[in-house]
């Protein structure tokens, strides 16, 4: 009787990401298992994912336990395929046993092929193999973000010799710095004052508040750890400017209450985020500068000639922004149900990769909750970003009385790099325009 045959089965491609932590396995050995069944959840920096099984079977060793970080390629699991299942071609090595904590092939591989450095200025005698590796010499994963790493290539410095403060045994920025000088300069970074991470910002000095009264330490959601770097790197990179205006949107409300009614009947709602997107995407066309991103060199602008708006989701977790894709080839009616299933998979951290990338403008909308204005922060690479707040009814004069009109608040943040105040006017004035006549949504 032929024994059935073992597949290995791999993490696929995840986009851009590397070094992903495992924060829930679906399966165990014994398992049976069909193509494309959830095999694991990961969580990176931007939304958790799960990767699915590129082959059924029955599970007979699994190769990661959550915590684990793995990148595309990393060996996830064994199986006895079913049968009728195409079992891999390619090199042996799906039949050689991988043990758990091994490092990932294309890590393995970048090692062996890596030439030994004799530069003399390299600041440790390390080999500068392993920067992205997923394991270091004891066997345990290093534990570092995006940026750390491609600063550790940039310094050829090997992070598995790099000691970590962080939580969790991770290495942060000043670890790296601080391997980097050496132990002769390490006590240069001691005084209080001294600015943090090189950026020429001291830090808040810290504080005993218990001295003053009761405190309780609760710790930040993982959305908001994440999200607070992006923001406070924006605010540091773009210079900031908020240009705020007024939408008369009686007549384009009295319109969406009626898609609303309408739309009620058939499982989902319409809001004034639809309208705005087409408004948007009307504006952005009219004003293409406000739909571009600076190229690295900061001497050009990027000009898409798409347009993928982002949209600010209230989730328990923290702020997400997911992306609607191609929004000028979609109506009001396509925009409310995919907005409505987007809202839903933010709040149940349902979000893929895919689903927060490649935007070109985003909104952001308080008008659920209130306000009468706000800064948004710039959702950088991209170059501005349009806030609103809850509408409000006022008195408007009509050339022979004042009449009360439903004005909505629009708050367009820029970078003035690339956006100078006239043309962030126009390009609201236009937003505006565009919101106070529903029919100039189809033009």
């Amino acid at each position: 009787m032929t024994a059935p045959a073992t597949t290995q089965v791999e993490v696929p491609d995840i986009g851009d990401f590397t070094d992903v932590p495992i924060i829930e396995l679906h399966v165990a050995v014994g398992d049976v298992i069909a193509v494309d069944d959830p095999l694991a959840t990961l969580e990176s920096d931007k939304a958790t994912m799960d990767v699915p099984s590129s082959h059924a079977g029955r599970v007979t060793e699994v190769l990661v336990a959550v915590g684990d970080t793995v990148s595309q390629g990393t060996p996830v699991l064994r199986l006895d395929a079913a049968e009728g299942e195409p079992v891999q071609d390619g090199p042996a090595e799906s039949d050689a046993p991988v043990p758990k904590d091994a490092p990932a092939a294309a890590d393995a591989e970048v090692t062996a092929q890596e030439p030994a450095t004799e530069k003399a200025s390299a600041p440790a005698a390390a080999p500068a193999a392993s920067t992205n590796g997923s394991s270091n010499g004891s066997g345990l994963p290093v534990h570092a973000g995006p940026s750390v790493r491609k600063l550790a290539r940039e310094f050829e410095v090997d992070l598995d010799q790099v000691p970590a403060s962080g939580p969790k045994g991770r290495i942060t920025k000043s670890d790296l710095l601080a391997y980097v000088r050496g132990p002769a300069q390490a006590p240069a970074a001691a005084p209080a004052a001294a600015p943090s991470g090189g950026s020429g910002i001291p830090e808040i000095p810290a504080q005993d508040f218990s001295k003053f009264g009761p405190v309780e330490t609760q710790p930040l959601s993982r959305i908001t750890r994440i999200s607070g770097p992006f923001l406070h790197r924006s605010w540091l990179n773009v210079p900031h400017v908020t240009h705020n205006d007024d939408a008369d949107i009686t007549d384009t409300d009295r319109f969406r209450k009626e898609l609303d009614t309408q739309g009620k009947a058939e499982g989902y709602r319409v809001t004034l985020l639809a309208f705005l997107m087409k408004a948007s995407v009307s504006a952005l066309k009219a004003y293409p500068t406000l739909n571009s991103s600076l190229t690295p060199e900061k001497d050009a602008l990027i000009m898409k000639r798409y347009y993928h708006l982002g949209v600010a989701v209230d989730t328990p977790g923290g702020l997400v922004v997911p992306v609607i894709r191609d929004v000028d080839r979609k109506g009001i009616v396509e925009l409310s149900k995919e907005l409505g299933e987007v809202s839903a998979r933010a709040r149940d951290g349902k979000l893929t990769a895919d689903d927060m990338s490649g935007g070109t403008f985003t909104i952001s909308s308080l008008g659920g909750i209130g306000g009468t204005a706000f800064t948004p922060i710039v959702n950088a690479p991209e170059v501005a970003i349009l806030g609103v707040v809850r509408s409000r009814v006022a008195p408007v004069w009509d050339g022979e009385a004042f009449v009360p009109r439903t004005l909505l608040p629009l708050c367009l943040s820029y970078d003035h790099r690339v956006i100078d105040g006239a043309l962030a006017a126009r390009f609201t004035r236009h937003l505006a325009h565009t919101m106070g006549d529903e029919r100039r949504l189809l033009l």
